[in-house]
């Protein structure tokens, strides 16, 4: 069990569902469950998926910031997904796909590959909010010319954004009951409620529970000394990584949302 799980809100164990980063971990890491899970979104088949690593952090210097991917799988055939779980925090998520993009890109190319040898990349970030405000369901990007809108660049990496509150008509229904059942409704069809099964199945193993009490504890020190130093940046950023809103934080510290802003900006 990774120690970099997000631990949200100081959630009882028993009330988790797939949205958090907790349980979405634990789920993911099951091929049984990641492969129809990117099927679904991709609108593909998938012959097989592999882990290279279970929530693989990147970290390519001393000197260099690391980055935690929550899921990071390769099909085996010359692709590679990276899954993110985003319940709050919104600050800066497309600068982050391109820095995820470059470093993941970096640790291809550490391993001695050449640059022509760089995989096809997705880069999915499931969030529970809509982050455009356009009311889609699903907004991807690709690099395009902007005089020419059909030609591609050709750089075979794709950022695709999730809202689990989507408005519009713009997906199948499949997906719309998997991001509904993401969102917290009921399961509607095969692949959800087995989703759900997992879920239950999570919560009842006792493993997990110690594992998930685990991690709260040594979140809860971690806030507790950026408290006792009396330091708002570490405060504001122990409080991101637990999964409250800008406006959260800002209430909770008594600070203002502008203030916070620059600060989760500042990390990314």
């Amino acid at each position: 069990m990774s120690n970099e799980y997000q631990i949200t809100k100081e959630k009882a164990f028993e009330n988790l569902q797939l949205k958090d980063d907790f349980m979405f971990g634990v789920i993911m890491r099951n091929p049984k469950y990641c492969k129809p899970f990117l099927e679904r979104i991709l609108n593909i088949s998938i012959s097989h998926i592999e882990y290279p690593d279970v929530q693989r952090i990147i970290d390519l210097s001393k000197d260099s910031k690391s980055v935690r991917l929550d899921i990071f799988v390769e099909d085996g055939k010359n692709t590679v997904y990276n899954i993110e779980m985003q319940t709050g925090g919104k600050a800066n998520l497309p600068k982050r796909t391109r820095y995820y993009q470059g470093m993941i890109d970096l640790s291809i190319l550490e391993k001695g590959e050449n640059y022509k040898d760089l995989k096809q990349c997705f880069i999915i970030f499931v969030c529970t909010f809509d982050l455009f405000g356009e009311g889609r369901h699903i907004y991807t990007f690709e690099n395009r010319c902007i005089e020419n809108f059909e030609l591609g660049l050709g750089d075979d990496t794709t950022k695709i954004f999730l809202n689990t509150k989507g408005t519009i008509d713009d997906v199948t229904p499949d997906m719309k009951k998997l991001l509904d059942y993401i969102d917290g409704k009921q399961p509607k069809d095969n692949f959800t409620k087995e989703l759900d099964g997992a879920v239950q199945s999570v919560r009842n193993n006792e493993k997990w529970r110690l594992d998930y009490m685990t991690l709260q504890m040594k979140y809860d020190e971690k806030f507790e000394e950026g408290r006792q130093e009396g330091k708002l940046e570490g405060r504001i950023l122990t409080l991101d990584e637990l999964g409250y809103s800008v406006s959260e934080i800002a209430e909770k510290l008594n600070q203002k949302q502008e203030k916070v802003f620059e600060i989760l900006n500042s990390k990314d």
